[in-house]
């Protein structure tokens, strides 16, 4: 495999994982975010969805964000009367955001980051010591 391929597949897996990162870091900033009526939706969780993408320079099939969609689960309900969104019940909608899941999901993307990092640090050893080698 030519090395420069090596690296352009390793660039574009950290990008894939770094938009995975800042998605997941909104889902925990924002998984206490009510609304602020009894109509108005509560956060709702963002996911990001991968594809492969044949790169035409190279011939190689890249990672890429598809896009950032919604998690279209159900909003979990508390009941808290005295919140300014609560329902006529009590009940509060509160955002469907997991923390476990998404730590979970954020120990993984920074696996897969660190993995592609690896990859490209060694990609670079081989070429400096090529280049040394010529001298």
């Amino acid at each position: 495999m030519d090395l420069d391929k090596a690296l352009r597949i390793s660039a574009r897996g950290m990008e894939a994982q770094t938009t995975r990162l800042r998605v997941i870091a909104e889902n925990l900033a924002n998984q206490d975010t009510t609304g602020s009526t009894p109509t108005a939706d509560p956060y709702r969780r963002k996911t990001v969805v991968f594809e492969n993408q044949m790169d035409q320079a190279s011939g190689q099939a890249l990672v890429k964000v598809k896009k950032v969609g919604r998690d279209q689960s159900a909003f979990p309900q508390k009941f808290d009367p005295s919140h300014p969104a609560a329902d006529k019940n009590g009940y509060l909608r509160t955002p469907n955001v997991n923390s476990f899941v998404e730590v979970m999901d954020m120990r993984e993307a920074q696996r897969s980051y660190s993995a592609n990092l690896q990859v490209m640090q060694v990609t670079r050893g081989i070429l400096t010591r090529s280049i040394e080698m010529l001298k």
